[in-house]
């Protein structure tokens, strides 16, 4: 650019009052707890959580407080979905707008993949999970609104077949909005935050739900990047391809050679070509099939590579109440104040 000062980056942020304090008591007693309420005024004091990542009784209160969220939440589905979850399963969750590219059906496809594999090895070892969404789609979004009636068809489906039960529900929660995020955040303990890399200028569900202890399971997009960068490698889950790369292979990449190559993949697109439940989805398998802008099958294999990974570690209970802390304890710097403060001192140049 001409004027390259003229475009400086401020990563922006959350209102942490509201997002922990308000939405999650429990957790912001206990931190108050731990270290006082310094950081109700100055998030960044959050970082001196770090000193119990390793502190059995801490984290065995963390997950007491986590569970008590999920029944909550447990219930309030029950309530308005009819549908009955199990809060010891792994609550996986993905909120944002329903977008192509924020890829929900990356996410589906992967649902209705593990759907498959479960009704072909019914005995073998699977962590329950229950996988979550929440997205309005803009009104006149054609996609959008096949991709929402995919998920739903795939709800039912699977919420209404006993060879899975008590190992997979999906949920898709209708007018999703601020009252329900409140609930919901504190509740959720896998973070879905999946992107095509390029493609998200910088969302702030993740920041959320870093903040309310869940572990991010995304790609190296948006502030994804940040957030690795301040938890670690050992405390997110990245998957997929990098900016550059998914630049690269947008000019060779054809959708239906990943289909033929994947027998994975190549039987859920099948499944889904053929209706379910009473329904057709021709616009998003072809979509998927011809187009795939967004190349959810090119990063189809790696997702359904760190699902498996983000659930083993899950079952580790002590490492993954760690990584929990971890990302309350490094997530300050996403509070909105310090955007606030990053403009009056880089752009604004107003003095305290």
């Amino acid at each position: 650019s001409v004027m390259p000062e003229k475009f400086p980056n401020v990563t922006n942020g959350i209102a942490h009052r509201r997002w922990l304090n308000q939405s999650n008591p429990g957790l912001a007693s206990l931190i108050t707890d731990l270290i006082g309420d310094g950081f109700v005024k100055d998030a960044a004091k959050l970082e001196n959580l770090m000193k119990y990542k390793d502190d059995k009784a801490v984290l065995d209160k963390l997950a007491a407080i986590k569970r008590q969220n999920k029944v909550a939440m447990s219930n309030y589905i029950l309530k308005n979905n009819g549908i009955q979850v199990d809060p010891d399963s792994i609550f996986d969750v993905q909120v944002k707008r329903l977008h192509e590219y924020k890829r929900q059906h990356l996410n589906a496809l992967h649902i209705l993949a593990q759907y498959q594999w479960l009704l072909e090895n019914p005995d073998a070892p699977f962590p329950p999970k229950t996988y979550i969404f929440g997205a309005k789609a803009a009104p006149g979004y054609f996609l959008a609104k096949h991709i929402i009636q995919f998920i739903c068809t795939l709800a039912d489906l699977i919420n209404n077949d006993p060879r899975v039960a008590g190992k997979l529900k999906v949920v898709y929660l209708e007018n999703y909005r601020v009252t329900v995020a409140e609930m919901l955040i504190p509740s959720a303990e896998i973070s879905e935050q999946i992107s095509l890399a390029g493609t998200e200028a910088s969302g702030t569900s993740n920041m959320k739900f870093m903040m309310n202890g869940a572990v991010t399971l995304g790609t190296e997009d948006g502030a994804n990047v940040e957030i690795h960068q301040a938890v670690g490698d050992n405390n997110i889950v990245i998957f997929g391809m990098s900016t550059p790369e998914a630049e690269n292979h947008k000019n060779i990449y054809h959708p239906r050679d990943c289909y033929n190559n994947n027998q994975q993949l190549h039987k859920a697109i099948d499944f889904m070509s053929a209706g379910f439940g009473g329904k057709q989805f021709p616009e998003v398998v072809n979509s998927l099939l011809d187009v795939d802008r967004y190349m959810v099958l090119a990063d189809f294999n790696d997702y359904c590579r760190a699902q498996n990974d983000i659930s083993a570690l899950y079952l580790d209970k002590y490492r993954w109440n760690s990584m929990s802390l971890v990302n309350i304890a490094k997530s300050g710097i996403f509070a909105a104040d310090r955007s606030i403060e990053d403009y009056a001192r880089d752009i604004w140049g107003l003095k305290k």
